[in-house]
């Protein structure tokens, strides 16, 4: 039997998937926009980051893992998606949106602006145990998003790659997309091997994703 390359994420057993409901079940709440380094909260508890192209979905994830419908807001205006937000997931995590990336008509300086903070955020946050780079499941690894997963590899940041969207692809699709990101996750050093196929609509997957950041020590 041949075993492919970043498989699918097992879904939860029931110990791990209760513990991942009670992460999410308290208060999870917003705490600052950060637009520099010096104005990062302590880090006084382990933290994930999501990562992901303008309208690949990462605010509607985010709302779907917390159970909350506005808690991240989605927006297509760059001005918006400068800061790197950080949410508490009761007293035991942080969750952080970062910048979105991929705005043609972002001005070349505030793009720079955005990869500076962001290369200093990965490289220097010693709390930071996981990046979930968001891949849109119409569309597969692009060029852009190729720029982030090197950063990560450089900055030796542990990351997985969960597609969203899954509802609005045909299985034969999803084959095939799946193996477009199978190769090329295999050029990077830091990527996790398994992978999370997941749906905001449908809650597809969701259930994963919450265990698997509540199992983060």
């Amino acid at each position: 039997m041949t075993t492919l390359p970043f498989p699918l994420a097992e879904a939860p057993d029931a110990a791990a998937a209760e513990r991942g409901r009670l992460l999410f079940a308290g208060p999870v709440d917003f705490v600052k926009g950060v637009v520099r380094m010096d104005g990062l909260p302590p880090a006084d508890r382990i933290e994930v980051c999501f990562a992901g192209r303008s309208n690949v979905g990462k605010s509607s994830l985010i709302n779907a893992l917390t159970g909350r419908k506005n808690l991240a807001r989605a927006s297509n205006t760059p001005g918006r998606t400068q800061e790197i937000n950080f949410f508490a997931a009761g007293d035991g995590r942080f969750l952080v949106d970062l910048p979105g990336y991929g705005f043609a008509e972002a001005p070349v300086s505030v793009v720079a602006k955005w990869q500076a903070l962001l290369k200093s955020y990965l490289s220097g946050r010693s709390t930071l145990r996981r990046a979930f780079v968001l891949i849109d499941m119409r569309h597969g690894i692009k060029p852009v998003d190729e720029e982030i997963l090197t950063l990560l590899d450089r900055s030796a940041v542990p990351f997985q790659a969960v597609l969203t969207k899954a509802d609005k692809v045909q299985a034969a699709e999803r084959d095939r997309v799946l193996a477009q990101v199978r190769a090329a996750l295999q050029k990077h050093t830091a990527a996790y091997p398994e992978l999370v196929v997941t749906s905001s609509e449908r809650g597809e997957g969701i259930e994963t994703l919450r265990a698997i950041i509540a199992a983060l020590e």
